[in-house]
């Protein structure tokens, strides 16, 4: 009897220790496992947040580029009024949240802000000394985050150099960004090169130090206007092990992004619930065991409570990895949403390129069907066959024109390269066959040696677009001429299309070239948009040639 107690002494004080041993083990490793998941997921949420921030500032660096070749830009720059540029920098910043945008003169004095109203205008402001206006006069582009010197408030300035030697610039606040991050949880925040923090969720935290900056360091930070004068940078509290922290790079050279999340809650959640798990499935083998010992009915008891056990755990386990399981599809799902919201972006700026490419040769092709239904009713098979070739090549030109607009919306450049401008002429002309009949059409013999650089498809498409303008504006004239002039010299070739219609209207001339500027109710008002990027993408040049009478266009390209 004393043998058998001190045997079951023995055996439930080692049972005790294998348990809380197991215990031990089991809530260190579901521990450690747990700071994995949520180190994971910072890293997710790091991703998505850099993300965030890249499109915001490539959404603002698109607007000095757009801006550079404005008409308002031009006279502003060339000593005219400023007041029409003026408005429109006003409302371009309502629309787009941009903090300001200013044209900056050769000189550095400031000639139009879109603050233009308030008291704190940057109108008559001296820039000379800001590094992105010193870098984007040499260089042509610039970014730089500083404190405004007016305003008073820090941000982004992406600066760009126009063609006449002014400087756009755009200055990008980050409140919202900070604001959306806050509502996300966790402490976000963006450092620069030095370890200076520029942007942060947690307000106490800007201008902090994520790591020693050095004297020196500090010094140029305060004379580029990065870090006010006042400001002593403190040290950034460490993560220390109540948190993990994920950082990412971002587009902005030498910014990175970082994402705290606290961990220490779930780690010791875990824990206890994986010692609890491991104690309970010790103290039961060691109830088995020792039912076993006892009776062998309590032994098939004892085993199966132990199966109903094993089973909830490996349920509970297995709700586990599903829910990670769908945690990860989503994320996965976000990160396609992404993707496809760019295509989509980039199938919406192409489609209206798309029709209104593809109107003329359907429409060619139309009125050659219905030529060929009467032709055939005549027997003249020699003329039917000769429309049906023409349908094939303007099919060939469709396939053409919507592989070119694939191309484009890739961001791939056709080939460039020598072609003769007859064969160009020729293309456009055939496709607008029927429209030019009624008109008297006045055209040079090309020499089929005057070859010049471009890609044809395009260069067809820059004489569809120009042609199709000039007939429609002669429509219902009585005398409707097209005259077609080209003029050659040792490296360029210049060709003129005038008509004698009523020529451009002054609202419309004064936004030619702007997308969607139209006089006519079924105009897209794309047709010389896509022209001069065409000639842009050429190495060439489209104008309008205001003194003369009618319309008139010049075209400018590179002889080959």
């Amino acid at each position: 009897m004393a043998d058998d107690s001190l045997h079951n002494w023995r055996f439930w004080a080692i049972t005790a220790l294998i348990a809380v041993a197991a215990g031990i083990g089991a809530g260190w490793l579901s521990g450690e496992r747990t700071r994995q998941a949520v180190a994971a997921t910072a890293a997710t949420g790091a991703q998505l947040r850099a993300t965030l921030l890249d499109s915001e500032m490539a959404r603002f660096r698109l607007l000095p580029l757009a801006l550079e070749d404005d008409r308002d830009v031009a006279t502003a720059l060339a000593g005219g009024s400023a007041a029409p540029l003026d408005r429109k920098l006003e409302s371009l910043a309502q629309t787009t949240g941009a903090a300001a945008i200013y044209l900056i003169a050769p000189g550095g004095v400031t000639l139009a802000s879109s603050n233009w109203r308030s008291p704190r205008s940057f109108v008559g402001s001296d820039y000379r000394f800001r590094r992105y206006f010193r870098e984007a006069r040499s260089r042509g582009e610039a970014s730089q985050y500083a404190l405004g010197t007016v305003s008073g408030h820090s941000g982004l300035y992406l600066s760009r150099r126009t063609r006449l030697g002014g400087v756009l610039v755009v200055k990008l606040e980050f409140d919202a960004i900070e604001a959306a991050w806050r509502r996300a949880g966790g402490d976000t925040f963006v450092s620069d090169t030095a370890g200076l923090v520029l942007i942060s969720s947690n307000p106490r935290w800007r201008f902090a130090a994520a790591r020693p900056i050095l004297p020196a360091t500090l010094a140029r930070l305060r004379q580029e206007a990065a870090l006010p004068a006042s400001v002593a940078p403190g040290q950034l509290p460490p993560a220390g092990a109540e948190m993990v922290e994920a950082s990412v790079a971002t587009s902005q050279p030498g910014w990175s992004l970082s994402l705290r999340r606290p961990v220490a809650e779930a780690v010791r959640v875990a824990q206890r619930t994986a010692g609890f798990a491991a104690l309970f499935a010790v103290l039961a083998l060691a109830a088995l065991l020792w039912g076993l010992r006892q009776r062998a009915i309590l032994m098939r008891r004892r085993t199966s409570e132990l199966e109903a056990a094993v089973t909830e755990r490996t349920a509970a386990l297995r709700r586990e990895i599903e829910e990670r399981a769908a945690i990860e599809t989503r994320a996965a799902e976000l990160r396609e949403g992404l993707r496809q919201a760019n295509r989509l972006a980039t199938l919406g700026q192409v489609t209206a390129s798309v029709a209104h490419e593809t109107a003329q040769p359907v429409a060619a092709i139309r009125t050659y069907a219905e030529n060929s239904m009467v032709l055939l009713e005549r027997a003249s098979i020699s003329q039917v066959q000769a429309n049906l070739e023409a349908i094939r090549r303007l099919s060939d030109r469709i396939g053409a024109v919507t592989a070119q607009l694939r191309g484009f919306s890739r961001r791939q450049p056709g080939v460039i390269r020598p072609l003769p401008l007859g064969d160009a002429l020729d293309g456009a002309l055939l496709i607008l066959k029927e429209q030019l009949r009624p008109i008297h059409l006045v055209r040079p013999a090309l020499d089929p040696a005057l070859l010049v650089l471009g890609g044809r498809v395009r260069l067809e498409q820059v004489f569809v677009n120009l042609l199709q303008n000039a007939a429609e504006a002669l429509s219902g004239r009585p005398d409707p001429t097209v005259t077609i002039t080209v003029n050659a010299d040792a490296d360029r070739v210049r060709v003129r299309i005038a008509d004698n219609g009523p020529g451009i209207a002054p609202d419309i001339a004064a936004r030619l070239f702007t997308p969607f500027a139209t006089s006519r109710s079924n105009g897209l008002g794309l047709g010389l948009v896509i022209a001069s990027d065409i000639m842009t993408d050429l190495g060439g040049s489209l104008r309008w040639c205001p003194d003369e009478a009618g319309a008139c266009f010049e075209l400018e390209l590179q002889r080959a």
